[in-house]
């Protein structure tokens, strides 16, 4: 008999972590760290609930670190299977490892450096060598391609339209006891239709269980204007002639934000501006997406007739801490896209402390902003930002740009759903209780589904 428990992402929309069991196998769906509030983030350093060495395989729905963030943490406790993703997620993973590993030591010497954490000395919760570790364990695969990650366990890649090489997982569980497998689809995080980009995602297969996220389970999106959006809050912004500081996800996000800003200035639409792109990783990501071009969606630019005019030398790459610091010398309007997207570490909150007391300045939130991140405190008025050790004066305009998430909202997830019989049961998970509790009310009236909420640590029967 397999079972499914939750160890993450269940109650809370981060830390996506889902063990199958099966006839003494293991496999780990998504291996992702805890972000938010104190108490979420403390978990981090708890050790995995069961031993690493026992887990066969983790199989990642897509790479950001809410999904990939623990696996050096699960390396260094033992685990030395294989790690499966799409190809694309495979090149992007890397990237995002290190950027963790790099944000941690950073973060954790800084705060050595003001005497302001508890730790006495505070510690990264993993390094690079434990980095190089787990990404000698990482397998790419195809969309669409079966792949056996242990005995008894077979899966497959579908698109799931959130980012660069995001997909859901069928997965197929058989054993000695079941005249037939058990199928379970694991949702990961699924993306929006005709989102800037991204390609749409696909209805899953018919399944006996499905485990769905529920960010946006309690709201439905204004309809999508991702252009007309962007268009108006940067004409704004720019009047003011202040800088506008976008904290964005380095992966995804950032390359999504360049796109259509480059496709409103080359189509006339906005002035032309300088473009900082403030990251490392983000810089890097831009080459994985030229090499998955074959991936991307480039509808807006080619209604504006302008598919070949985006790439432009208005765009900087600020790979280094000296082309970072540089930006403070820059008068006068200006974007600078920087992580992280949430406000919670990164380069975004160098620019931040700096900018937030100018009235000039612009912060626009083009995400999701989990609850107790500096981005959730901004969106909900706050008057003065705790970074660094200090309270932070905040006296910049804050603007939302809501068609720019990349998470479904409730009849966006219903869509994906269409077509599909009613699994025996559906888990949802990655969603606030709020969230998660609409999702499951507005699924049971219109669909008549079984639907349960799980709670970490709580373990179900797959029959």
């Amino acid at each position: 008999m397999a079972t499914l428990t939750f160890l993450g992402a269940a109650g809370v929309v981060s830390g996506s972590r889902h063990l199958v069991e099966s006839e003494g196998r293991r496999v780990l769906i998504d291996c992702g760290l805890f972000q938010g509030e104190k108490n979420l983030r403390e978990r981090n350093w708890d050790r995995f609930p069961v031993p690493a060495d026992t887990i066969d395989a983790v199989v990642l729905t897509h790479g950001h670190i809410d999904h990939t963030g623990y696996l050096p943490r699960l390396t260094r406790e033992g685990f030395a299977g294989p790690i499966f993703a799409t190809r694309a997620t495979s090149d992007l993973l890397g990237l995002l490892l290190y950027d963790s590993a790099k944000m941690q030591a950073e973060d954790a010497a800084y705060a050595n450096r003001k005497g302001y954490s508890k730790h006495h000395p505070a510690l990264p919760l993993y390094e690079d060598k434990d980095v190089d570790r787990t990404l000698r364990l990482v397998q790419g695969v195809d969309r669409e391609e079966w792949c056996t990650p242990a005995s008894g366990f077979r899966f497959r890649y579908h698109e799931a339209g959130h980012m660069l090489g995001s997909s859901f997982i069928e997965m197929e569980i058989s054993s000695s006891t079941a005249s037939s497998p058990v199928r379970v689809v694991f949702s990961g995080d699924v993306g929006r239709f005709n989102a800037p980009l991204y390609r749409d995602p696909i209805s899953p297969p018919a399944c006996d269980y499905l485990v769905c996220e529920s960010t946006y389970g309690d709201r439905d999106h204004p309809p999508s204007r991702p252009l007309d959006e962007l268009e108006e809050v940067i004409n704004a912004s720019l009047a003011r002639g202040g800088m506008i500081l976008v904290a964005s996800f380095a992966i995804g996000r950032a390359q999504q934000l360049v796109y259509l800003l480059r496709t409103l200035m080359a189509a006339g639409r906005v002035p032309e501006t300088p473009i900082w792109v403030d990251s490392p990783m983000a810089v890097d990501a831009m080459e994985v997406f030229r090499r998955h071009s074959a991936e991307h969606d480039l509808s807006e630019a080619r209604e504006q007739g302008v598919a070949e005019k985006i790439v432009s030398p208005f765009v900087h790459m600020a790979r280094t801490a000296d082309e970072s610091k540089a930006i403070n010398n820059h008068r006068g309007a200006g974007i600078v896209i920087a992580s992280s997207g949430m406000m919670n570490g990164g380069r975004i909150l160098h620019h931040l402390a700096r900018r937030l007391p100018d009235p000039k300045t612009t912060v626009l939130v083009a995400g999701y902003q989990a609850k107790g991140t500096r981005g959730r405190q901004l969106i909900d008025g706050a008057e003065f930002l705790r970074i660094h050790g200090r309270d932070v004066p905040v006296r910049a305009a804050v603007r939302k740009v809501d068609a720019l998430s990349g998470h479904a909202d409730r009849h966006e997830l219903d869509r994906w759903l269409d077509g599909i019989p009613p699994p025996r049961r559906t888990f949802l998970v990655h969603g606030e209780p709020a969230a998660a509790a609409a999702m499951s009310e507005f699924l049971v009236a219109r669909r008549g589904w079984s639907v349960h909420i799980p709670a970490i640590g709580d373990r179900v029967e797959l029959v």
